[in-house]
């Protein structure tokens, strides 16, 4: 018997995208699900697109970082209480803050490898609505009163409950392994490459600049669907300046030397969702559909950021190591990206990225080929949300550029790790 050949990989399309306004946590969407928001950013995309019909689309992936037990199976509910078809697959997928890329590029894969014609992939968190788990102390005796034989022995175990039992466990913004946040762990990379104060807050001015011009000239109206009352991202401030950022506290590092990193040059807590929609050249032809873009390379990497050097292998630094490998093996330098979308997780944090490309080799990023849109410290950064958001967004800055062009995208992740891809439109 003979092996059947392996399918030869096609061009896998970026058709469109669609998410909610970002909002800041325990604000208009502090009663918001993930599901509720994952399903408003889906049913944006099917009218639209006009994707009701069964089959219309192959599959549906996304993920959530902050997970309830009633998510365990999130994508699916999402499809069951949408305007998709409910013969639609769906699946869960999470990688921190990279979730959102990371569920692109797995239903890419399919669409390349001729397994599926059509996806919607993306995430949504809610940091409004985090999970709050029992006591671990309380969940022991829990279980042993379950497991016990008798009346008695579940008395006897129940017994043991103390009022402190009752305190629950609520989500922490820090690794395990460190037990640090990802602000502190931030500014410890931001220390080592000598970031300072004032390019983080001329980063993030500019990034709320940017963001409020892409809405001023009706960028986002086809990208962005208003829930809640919110018809654009919360967090944003045209009016932010250097000057006024510069008189912001620092929040994180403040008990090393120089702390530089405050809440204006940092993300904030966020709610939000977003999807795009991916298909094969041939689906989108059919439908009388210009694909905005072609998803064409992907590469993740992870750091020891526990016992590594703090800045070549900072918590956050996983997309220094990964992009110079990715385009090592796509031959491409620096120089031949129009565009190149770095998520701000933190303003030091894209910096020590910029300074680390170059270190390895890279030609410098143009600034103002840099998050010419804004980014996450403007948008906010609801976690598996982000990676679909910047793919949605710089899709379409490709497309509106006409013409051919590539664009770079970095993202990085809790637990030291990096999602990058590369977009493109062909001559």
């Amino acid at each position: 018997m003979s092996l059947l050949r392996a399918p030869v990989t096609r061009r896998v399309a970026i058709v469109g995208g669609s998410r909610v306004p970002f909002a800041r946590s325990d604000g208009p969407y502090a009663t918001a699900s993930n599901q509720e928001m994952l399903t408003a950013v889906v049913d944006g995309l099917v009218t639209r697109f006009g994707l009701e019909q069964p089959g219309a689309v192959g599959e549906f992936v996304a993920g959530a970082v902050l997970k309830h037990a009633r998510d365990f199976n999130l994508a699916r509910e999402t499809v069951l209480g949408s305007k998709l078809a409910p013969t639609t697959p769906a699946y869960d997928i999470q990688q921190a803050c990279g979730t959102g890329l990371q569920a692109v590029i797995a239903a890419a894969n399919k669409i390349a490898l001729g397994q599926s014609e059509s996806a919607i992939a993306g995430g949504a968190d809610t940091t409004s609505d985090a999970p709050l788990g029992v006591n671990d102390d309380l969940r022991r005796i829990l279980l042993e009163a379950r497991r016990a034989k008798s009346l008695g022995g579940r008395l006897k175990a129940l017994a043991r409950v103390r009022p402190g039992h009752l305190v629950p466990d609520i989500p922490r913004n820090a690794e395990p392994r460190t037990g640090l946040s990802m602000g502190e762990h931030a500014a410890v990379t931001a220390h080592a490459w000598g970031v300072s104060r004032e390019a983080q807050d001329e980063l993030a001015a500019t990034s709320h600049q940017r963001l409020a011009a892409a809405y001023e000239r009706d960028f986002f109206q086809d990208l962005v669907v208003p829930f809640r009352g919110l018809d654009r991202d919360q967090n944003l401030r045209p009016g932010s300046t250097v000057e006024k950022l510069a008189a912001l506290k620092p929040v994180f590092g403040v008990d090393g030397p120089d702390p530089t990193m405050t809440a204006g040059n940092s993300t904030p807590l966020t709610d939000g969702a977003a999807v795009v929609l991916l298909a094969s050249e041939e689906w989108a032809e059919q439908r009388g559909l210009q694909p905005l873009a072609y998803l064409t390379v992907y590469e993740t990497a992870a750091v020891d950021f526990v016992a590594g050097d703090p800045a070549e292998e900072g918590l956050l630094m996983a997309p220094a190591h990964a992009v110079p490998r990715m385009l090592e093996r796509a031959g491409l330098g620096m120089d031949d990206f129009d565009l190149v979308e770095v998520h701000e997780a933190f303003a030091s944090q894209v910096l020590a990225t910029l300074a680390a490309w170059e270190k390895a080799g890279l030609a410098p990023v143009d600034r103002a080929r840099l998050n010419v849109a804004g980014s996450s410290l403007a948008t906010g950064h609801p976690f598996a949300a982000t990676g679909a958001r910047i793919v949605a967004t710089l899709a379409k800055l490709l497309a509106e550029r006409g013409g051919s062009g590539r664009g770079l995208i970095s993202v990085c992740a809790a637990g030291g790790q990096g999602v990058t891809a590369v977009l493109e439109r062909p001559k």
